[in-house]
């Protein structure tokens, strides 16, 4: 079983216009509603690449009960935890010249409702993946990592982290599985500029040092390096294509690399497969297909 953990998940709103004007009527020329959340990316993608997942976080609203049917259209199973106070938030994209983001607030979650999550994630036992991804909303105790990491300690769950500095680095010492930032946000942990693959070798090894089992570091248009739990390091450079949209390419890789440690048991096809298949997604107005993941992967070699 793999499940995915969202906590502030929201519906994309997205927006082109040929000129935006702050004070005047701007009228479309395309929009979409998508389904958004870190940890809803995964679990999109992985279903996309053939594999199931479930996924978990806080709704509420008919924002909400919205974001449940477009997962459920995706393929993705939806256990989320139903909040009764405000609604699952919108976030509006506008793509004109620049792009402009306006991000909502999301519900109100309670302690009732983490301890009912936490109480979902006892189901979860020896051999399952959990993904636990994204920032933690102000609504929410600011250790929601380390509690979660707590709770599943000691049951042979392999726990996925992709998080942003402190939040990643509190959780260390609790063994992650595989834990996932990009290039930019493993310098700041450590107060450097990170910019080659060279360069983020020995601070992504620093991170298995402190406790991750295994640490892939995503460097967009420079490709990735992997340090794996076995000592070996692999790194490669990006596959060939045109950017397009980088929303929840990061995410998208992480579908890819789990996708590709249960096909093959190799480390090194998962991380190669990571990378295509975070390419896929840049290189796409929508989040990566199979077909599109192999096309990559033939020309990574």
């Amino acid at each position: 079983m793999i499940a995915t953990v969202t906590f502030n998940p929201s519906l994309d709103y997205i927006a082109r216009t040929d000129d935006l004007r702050l004070g005047a009527v701007n009228r479309t020329t395309f929009e979409q509603v998508l389904p958004g959340g870190k940890g809803v990316n995964v679990s999109i993608v992985l279903g996309n690449l053939g594999h199931g997942s479930t996924a978990l976080g806080f709704v509420a609203g008919f924002t909400g009960a919205e974001l449940c049917r477009l997962c459920a259209e995706a393929g993705v199973t939806c256990d989320f935890i139903h909040v009764d106070e405000g609604m699952t938030r919108i976030n509006v994209k506008v793509k004109a010249h620049e792009e402009t983001e306006l991000n909502g607030q999301g519900p109100r979650v309670t302690e009732a409702h983490v301890e009912a999550l936490l109480a979902k994630l006892d189901a979860l036992g020896e051999g399952d993946t959990l993904v636990v991804s994204g920032s933690v909303p102000s609504c929410l105790p600011s250790d929601m990592y380390e509690r979660i990491m707590a709770r599943l300690s000691g049951r042979g769950v392999r726990i996925v982290v992709d998080a942003e500095r402190d939040l990643l680095l509190r959780v260390l010492p609790y063994g992650p599985f595989l834990v996932k930032p990009n290039n930019i946000e493993l310098g700041d942990m450590f107060g450097v500029t990170l910019e080659t693959r060279d360069d983020v070798i020995p601070y992504a090894q620093r991170l298995r040092e402190r406790g991750a089992a295994n640490v892939f570091v995503s460097m967009a248009g420079e490709g990735g390096v992997f340090v794996a739990k076995t000592g070996e390091v692999f790194q490669s450079p990006a596959a060939r294509g045109t950017v397009v949209n980088s929303v929840g390419a990061g995410d998208s890789s992480v579908a890819g690399f789990l996708a590709g440690l249960m096909e093959t048991g190799s480390y090194e096809r998962a991380f190669k497969m990571a990378l295509a298949t975070g390419s896929a997604s840049a290189f796409s107005e929508l989040l990566a297909t199979r077909p599109e993941v192999e096309a990559l992967l033939a020309q990574m070699g």
